[in-house]
């Protein structure tokens, strides 16, 4: 139980269902969907659909989309409807362009957008309503207003100058060359007549037609190569989860082109020391889970990308026997100084959700565009801001993240379920780029170490690594904290804004109780009934 005294707020119980969204347009849109009757990958779908409007820097129809589903007495399921690169692309074209590394604000970058196509396809296979009634909540957000945020408006405003110098981006989401003022109401025209072709047309009506032509025509006058058949050729692919044991649980996430591995791999090698034994903040356990991080991240750079072109299977990255002997070269008292540093092209932004039903479905997604706005490339007719997920690949030859037409790239955004007894325990997932694997077993240490409940656990002061290497800690860790991890070798200064988010719900199965919590470094809220 928290300590009442301090200004934090109580986890939602509720008894029938609970969703929990980084905005409470989305949460109470998905909530009323839960108290109609509908299931939880209706509201889940629902929810996305409306933070894609009111939360436009985090996410869009123009992204990606990912989700993990628990049903009870039926295997886990896994969805991945990442966009692949158009077919004409490829690392040679690109290097004899000059290219050395991708660059985020490039047509090149854009990956075809799976998102649409995941709803459909989460709709088709496990909802009761279709797409249609879906889009309603998220069509009326953008036709009639939707007020911004606080949250929402800083994000906004840090994406203003990539709206203005990419083009159509200031006609849909800027006033006068500026972001929406913070309390006030913004609409979106565009984006709604476009919700409304895919609400009468289903995925298609993203996919092909007036709306494929759009994004392909604005690609292709600057430079790029997608073509309308790369949009009509998308699936969103089913697949089966990994799990791997951490204490009493088993974390599942999903294979790659994700790196919900390396979450995995992080709590292999932190399960050898006694994190129990230390205190939730102190500088002993964030160094250990820093150093795990490290390890893990830079496998992470070395081994991950699309499945079918990496060099080394899942089975043999979260190995817990190779895991052993990488575990011993964490020293508990000094930073490691030879591991490379991680892939600095890995901050993103993102939405994730989480929801349970009366039933037991318990629902894991996230959606994205990458980068704020993703690449800032703004469809003129439709108002389709596009991701920039192809910034995540190499161009370097013979990579297994190099671009090649045809591949999906290393992606960040990871939902998770964490299972015990055959049962999931916690669908939860953390937004926040390349930090996803580390949040995931910061909170899950967490919860299963120091028995934080859901709220508590994303609460929690994080610690982490901006591209240079160095640390960044949130200002609620004390000064001793900063000074401790600088003494064991760390360059660290406290940061100058939060790291991550994310949302998680407990499953009590004897209590028959949903506990939830949603992250406050976000807007959002978790509600259940």
């Amino acid at each position: 139980m928290r300590d009442f005294h301090e200004p934090k707020r109580s986890p939602i119980y509720a008894a029938n269902g609970a969703l929990a969204t980084s905005h409470p347009l989305a949460t109470q849109a998905g909530l009323e969907v839960l108290k109609r009757g509908d299931n939880a990958v209706d509201a889940a779908v629902t929810a996305a659909a409306v933070l894609t409007v009111v939360e436009p820097a985090m996410t869009g129809i123009g992204g990606d989309g990912f989700a993990l589903i628990s049903q009870p007495g039926k295997p886990l399921y896994g969805l991945n409807s990442s966009g692949r690169a158009p077919a004409a692309l490829s690392s040679e074209m690109l290097r004899a362009q000059g290219w050395q590394e991708m660059d985020d604000s490039s047509p090149h970058a854009v990956t075809v957008p799976g998102v649409v196509k995941s709803w459909e396809s989460l709709l088709e296979s496990h909802g009761t309503i279709g797409l249609d009634a879906a889009l309603q909540p998220a069509i009326h957000a953008a036709e009639e207003g939707f007020v911004v945020y606080p949250r929402v408006w800083s994000d906004w405003s840090d994406c203003a100058v990539k709206l203005m110098e990419q083009g159509a981006g200031s006609k849909h989401y800027l006033i006068d060359g500026r972001p929406p003022n913070m309390g006030t109401i913004h609409r979106l025209p565009a984006l709604a007549t476009t919700l409304r072709t895919i609400a009468a047309q289903g995925a298609r009506g993203f996919y092909e037609g007036s709306v494929a032509a759009d994004i392909v025509a604005e690609l292709r006058r600057r430079g790029g190569v997608m073509t309308e058949e790369d949009l009509a050729n998308h699936v969103a692919d089913p697949c089966t989860p990994v799990a791997s044991g951490y204490r009493d649980i088993d974390l599942a996430e999903l294979p790659p082109n994700g790196t919900g591995i390396t979450a995995q791999i992080i709590l292999n090698l932190l399960e050898g020391f006694d994190i129990a034994s230390f205190a939730p903040n102190s500088v002993e356990r964030l160094h250990l889970e820093l150093e795990a991080a490290r390890i893990g991240y830079a496998i992470r750079d070395a081994h991950i990308g699309d499945v079918q072109t990496m060099g080394v299977s899942v089975e043999a990255l979260i190995d817990k026997a190779w895991h052993k002997g990488l575990r011993a070269t964490i020293d508990p008292a000094r930073r490691n100084t030879d591991l490379p540093p991680v892939d600095p092209n890995f901050q993103s932004d993102t939405i994730y959700l989480s929801c349970v039903d009366r039933d037991g479905m318990a629902v894991s997604l996230i959606n994205s565009v990458f980068k704020g706005f993703g690449s800032g490339i703004v469809t003129e007719k439709t108002g389709i801001h596009l991701q920039n997920r192809g910034a995540g690949f190499r161009v370097m030859a013979g990579h297994p993240n190099t671009i090649e037409g045809g591949k999906r790239p290393l992606h960040t955004i990871i939902p998770a379920m964490a299972m015990a007894g055959g049962k999931p325990r916690y669908c939860f997932g953390v937004m926040g780029g390349h930090y996803q694997p580390c949040g995931h077993a910061h909170v899950i240490s967490n919860m299963v170490d120091f028995g934080m409940d859901p709220q508590a656990a994303l609460d929690s002061p994080r610690v982490f690594w901006k591209p240079d290497g160095s640390l960044e800690v949130e200002p609620t860790l004390w000064q001793g904290v900063l000074d401790g991890l600088i003494a064991k070798g760390h360059s660290a200064a406290f940061s100058t804004s939060p790291i991550g988010g994310g949302q998680i719900i407990e499953i009590d199965h004897e209590a028959g109780v949903l506990i939830a919590g949603s992250d406050p470094r976000k807007d959002g809220c978790a509600l259940g009934y």
